[in-house]
């Protein structure tokens, strides 16, 4: 989403996503004319009037659970976007009875949060390294 126009998304996509990504990107992009969305997140500037770069995950209660914002010469990892999705995904389906350490990827060791797991979290990262 941005303030930008849907003819200025058609034309980032046919013209420069879809030369990034193979057949451009696979979700709608939504415009923000205004900034009505941005002005609700604290990233749209009205002096400019542009919006900054903010990236939100939001659980499907509707719960914001993270909230990243750059600047713009600064770009984003979608790999690291996708990483931490799958991470809340594997959270939320076990009912949080399995937490992700730090880089974790699906089929990696989760942690098991309490009280026996204080001071053995490294212990849990040393097996993934050795794998």
């Amino acid at each position: 989403m941005s303030v930008d126009s849907h003819f200025v998304h058609k034309m980032w996509q046919d013209n420069e996503l879809a030369k990034m990504v193979d057949g451009g990107v696979p979700f709608p992009m939504l415009s923000d004319g205004g900034g009505k969305v941005g002005k609700v997140y604290g990233v749209y500037d009205e002096n400019a009037g542009v919006e900054m770069r903010g990236r939100y995950i939001i659980d499907p209660d509707g719960v914001v659970q993270a909230i990243e914002i750059l600047p713009p010469p600064v770009g984003r990892n979608v790999d690291e976007l996708v990483r931490q999705i799958q991470a809340f995904q594997h959270v939320r389906k076990t009912g949080g009875a399995e937490a992700t350490p730090s880089g974790w990827r699906p089929g990696k060791t989760t942690l098991k949060p309490g009280p026996d797991l204080v001071g053995k979290v490294w212990e849990v990262w040393k097996v993934d390294e050795a794998l």
